[in-house]
């Protein structure tokens, strides 16, 4: 039987009718098109599926989509503004922390959350926000000086 839920996804407003049993990456990348989040593992050990739901960094391959009813939603999509990449998407090609890219949404959108709440953070603390993304190309240095290099916003 399915229910209808309520999503807001990259600040745009979603009625959706899902399967209990579907998880939130699947109605991501099935019903909304939005294929930059990936699924890898299907467990929770990789990250490849990281979104930022109300502000936090979740593995949606572990998250019902019913459980995200009513939710606020940011994927890797949501991110470039006017156009031009976030700042972190940009430190990432510019510090070459981009191999095969699988991994990148999910990093980069872990990498947003600690920013949010860290605007200038320590080589432990990018570390340690990032370890659960798995990456199996590039060594994870780039990836930290990418994400170090970021200068906090002014407001």
């Amino acid at each position: 039987m399915k229910k209808t839920i309520h999503l807001k996804v990259n600040d745009r407003s979603h009625e959706l009718s899902v399967e209990p049993n579907r998880t939130l990456s699947e109605v991501i990348r099935k019903d909304l098109g939005l294929t930059g989040t990936k699924i890898g593992c299907e467990v929770g050990d990789c990250g490849a599926c990281t979104v930022i739901m109300d502000g936090e960094p979740v593995n949606s391959c572990l998250v019902l989509a019913v459980q995200a009813d009513g939710r606020e939603i940011l994927t890797i999509e949501g991110l470039e503004s006017d156009g031009k990449l976030h700042p972190l998407q940009q430190a990432f090609i510019d510090k070459g922390a981009i191999q095969c890219g699988f991994c990148t949404p999910g990093m980069i959108l872990s990498a947003k959350s600690l920013l949010d709440q860290h605007p200038a953070p320590g080589e432990e603390q990018i570390r340690k926000a990032i370890s659960g993304n798995l990456c199996r190309c590039t060594g994870y240095q780039k990836i930290v000086e990418a994400i170090g290099s970021v200068k906090p916003r002014r407001r």
